[in-house]
């Protein structure tokens, strides 16, 4: 087994340098190769407030790396039999058939190529507090294109699409099934909420504005659709992600998360972590593999799918970023999962948690290449 004590002293001195700085506030790192633990990184504040310092257990609100928790979960649940990708979504949510979208599946749902990526402009987050409510008006809604003839990303109603259809076909809710198919095998119950216990609300970050919301009003003027899938009262960014209420309401595109939880999660995809594998090796590659072409509908910008996550073909990364601060995701060829979180939104050139990750990328790479090994898609 490889001793990695240098490159986990190379990522913390990394990240006390940033919150000594003033470029952060409070962040995380983690990373796990071959389904073991070998970057765990905390260091600065949690929430300003109160001066609690971040652990690594300490959980960063992200809409964003949610995403790719939601996705996992039914990931997992196609691995036990209990849905299909291949499924129509009007068969178990009825309701769903209305506008041209009774052909919808779950897979256009997990390539965002559904066609519903659009809230109303009048949206505000006490809508978001009712879940029926939300599903309503996605299934009242008509498709901006055919299902499955592009993508774009569904900044939020991705959440309500693959919860409702787990809850209906299931008859769980997709937090539960998160915290009992996910998070408690892995040992990660206190790191990764879609619904944070009330009791366990005080360990969560509070976000601080960098210069998020002065990033989204540019994009805001600049994008055609990005009102049309972030409506300004629910734009994800501190004001929304800081209230109780929603962080403790289910929504999936709310979801807390720690770096670490987050980075073992993605772990247990490759390879057994503590005895726990989520998915067979022939998922891991179907997951992995592309299926997207052309520009994103809302960001104009190629963003290319796979099954529930948004790929990165330079750096071979497939996960998700977050919203102005951290990111998640796995490197399959490398067995290498990474994950960065943080309270401090905002955009910057270089981007820190991407510099941390690339640290971390090149270090394993370049290991690796000196000493190598087999590492096709049916290890683990």
């Amino acid at each position: 087994m490889k001793d990695w004590t240098d490159l986990q002293r190379d990522v913390q001195r990394r990240a006390e340098m940033l919150v000594g700085s003033g470029r952060e506030i409070g962040m995380q790192v983690a990373a796990y190769l071959d389904g073991r633990l070998i970057v765990s990184v905390a260091a600065g504040v949690a929430n300003e407030s109160t001066g609690a310092l971040v652990t690594p257990e300490t959980t960063f609100p992200s809409p964003a790396i949610g995403k790719g928790l939601t996705s996992t979960a039914v990931h997992v649940l196609v691995e036990r039999g209990l849905l299909d990708y291949d499924l129509r979504i009007a068969d178990v949510w009825h309701e769903y058939a209305r506008h041209g979208k009774q052909d919808t599946t779950l897979r256009h749902v997990l390539l965002h190529a559904a066609g519903v990526p659009a809230l109303p402009s009048y949206t505000t987050a006490e809508d978001f507090l009712d879940w029926n409510r939300m599903c309503r008006t996605i299934a009242a809604s008509t498709p901006v294109w055919p299902p499955g003839t592009r993508h774009g990303i569904h900044e939020w109603t991705y959440g309500w699409l693959l919860g409702e259809v787990v809850h209906r076909a299931i008859h769980r809710p997709i937090g539960f099934v998160i915290a009992e198919e996910l998070a408690r095998p892995l040992g990660a119950d206190r790191e990764l909420f879609v619904g944070v216990p009330p009791e366990q609300l005080n360990r969560v970050a509070r976000l601080t504005d960098r210069n998020w919301t002065a990033a989204l009003d540019k994009l805001s003027a600049s994008l055609e659709n990005f009102d049309k899938v972030s409506p300004p009262e629910v734009r994800p960014g501190p004001a929304l992600a800081n209230r109780r209420d929603i962080l403790c309401a289910g929504i999936p595109g709310a979801a807390s998360v720690s770096a670490r939880g987050m980075a073992r999660l993605y772990a247990a995809l490759m390879d057994e972590v503590d005895g726990v594998r989520l998915i067979s090796p022939e998922r891991l590659k179907l997951i992995s593999t592309v299926g997207t072409d052309g520009p994103d509908w809302a960001t104009g910008d190629e963003l290319p799918k796979t099954l529930g996550y948004v790929a990165q073909p330079d750096s071979g990364r497939i996960g998700w970023g977050g919203n102005g601060g951290g990111l998640a995701g796995f490197y399959p060829e490398l067995r290498l999962a990474v994950a960065a979180t943080k309270n401090y939104l905002g955009v910057s050139e270089p981007d820190p948690m991407e510099g941390c990750a690339e640290m971390i990328h090149a270090a394993v790479a370049g290991r690796l290449a000196a000493t190598p090994t087999s590492r096709g898609w049916s290890a683990g």
